[in-house]
């Protein structure tokens, strides 16, 4: 690469890192305060918070990162345009393809970094994040054991333990369940006792009464107890998951064994086949929109007015691109055999940008020379002199 391609594509890096850093930071914002409220409403630490949030990054740098490439590009190509160095380049004899070569640089470098984050980072974050939210499910048993507190661990549940023995006793309970509008249960015991039972876990209740109380009718029923079981395991366990999220599957595992995962994890073979190929594909797209914004403002001369309209031109065919990218994936679930659609989007963009350069090298409307008007033979301005 020459001197020029270099310091371009340091340009696009430069304000690709900056629309990457605000884009991400944007989402993050939106996403840490749903996350934060979950968290912290369920008695976790701000340490738990920063994990959980970090592991959530690489799916929003994934989500974000063609979009801060096409950025980057149209803001470069755009800056150049308008400080003359790519009108000094055409003056100087260099081809739209060779001013190219930083974008298709910057398009690969991009790629290189989607492909790291599909195929490696982002299964291990979902999975890992999994992990981790059992692991805090669980932690909701811990945190019932709370005394002199009243308790909500979920909407409708309120929970409270006077004091809790050094032997795991809860004494003087109290347990109300209004998640049935139809009615109201109040459980009071005057000890009680975790067990578990393999996944589930039961709150044994010793000398204690149940009320309940029909909201139809305002009719108050009562059963005194010596003993009673009330199984928390829907408090313990509100958030585990019966299989794994099809993007934390490996792609090793997706070209291997898919028969076996789809009878194992139930998801069709057509949604193993679009994830797997999909991962390529967004890689593809990375160089397709780098392209697309590089040669879609160069196809409009210097103008002191800019270059608005190409690159609203540009933002419209990113557009098409991403829509395309929803089109294409119904048929391949319902039909795996028709994965290279999935490739589609990726490979109509290249051949935007691939024609978009052609036009830029030879343009369709050319300057017309002036005619030229030559003078008859002999002057005609001459009078011949009569005698």
């Amino acid at each position: 690469m020459s001197r020029f391609d270099r310091y371009v594509l340091s340009q696009y890096l430069l304000f690709f890192s900056f629309f990457a850093l605000i884009l991400v930071a944007v989402f993050w914002v939106n996403r840490a305060v749903v996350l934060f409220d979950r968290l912290i409403g369920d008695g976790q630490t701000a340490i738990v918070f920063l994990e959980f949030t970090a592991l959530a990054l690489p799916n929003l740098i994934r989500m974000v990162l063609p979009v801060a490439v096409f950025a980057s590009a149209v803001w470069v190509t755009n800056r150049l345009q308008s400080e003359s160095e790519l009108t000094v380049l055409r003056a100087t004899g260099t081809s739209p393809w060779q001013m190219a070569r930083p974008a298709l640089a910057f398009g690969l470098i991009t790629a290189l970094m989607m492909s790291v984050l599909t195929h490696f980072l982002l299964p291990s974050s979902i999975s890992q994040l999994a992990l981790r939210e059992q692991e805090v499910s669980r932690n909701v048993t811990a945190k019932l054991l709370t005394e002199g507190h009243f308790l909500h661990p979920i909407k409708g549940v309120t929970f409270y333990i006077r004091q809790i023995d050094s032997n795991g006793t809860l004494n003087d309970v109290f347990l109300s369940d209004r998640r049935d509008p139809n009615q109201t249960m109040t459980y009071t015991g005057a000890q009680a006792f975790l067990v578990r039972d393999g996944e589930n876990t039961h709150l044994i209740m010793v000398n204690g009464m149940a009320q309940r109380l029909d909201n139809r009718i305002q009719q108050l029923s009562t059963t005194n107890f010596s003993d009673f079981s009330y199984d928390i395991s829907s408090l313990a366990n509100k958030g585990a998951a019966t299989h794994r999220n099809i993007r934390e599957i490996s792609s090793w595992e997706l070209l291997q064994d898919r028969d076996s995962i789809s009878i194992a994890e139930g998801y069709s073979r057509g949604a193993l086949a679009e994830e797997f190929h999909l991962r390529f594909a967004r890689a593809l797209i990375c160089v397709a929109v780098a392209l697309i914004g590089f040669s879609t403002l160069m196809l409009g001369s210097y103008s002191r007015l800019g270059v608005w309209r190409q690159a609203l031109v540009a933002f419209l065919l990113l557009i098409l691109v991403e829509g395309l990218r929803g089109v294409v994936s119904e048929p391949v679930r319902s039909n795996p055999d028709l994965w290279l659609l999935i490739y589609l989007p990726a490979f109509i963009g290249l051949a935007i940008a691939v024609g978009f350069l052609q036009l830029a090298a030879h343009p369709l409307a050319r300057r017309q020379r002036a005619p030229q008007h030559h003078a008859p033979n002999g002057a005609t301005g001459q009078q011949e002199a009569g005698s």
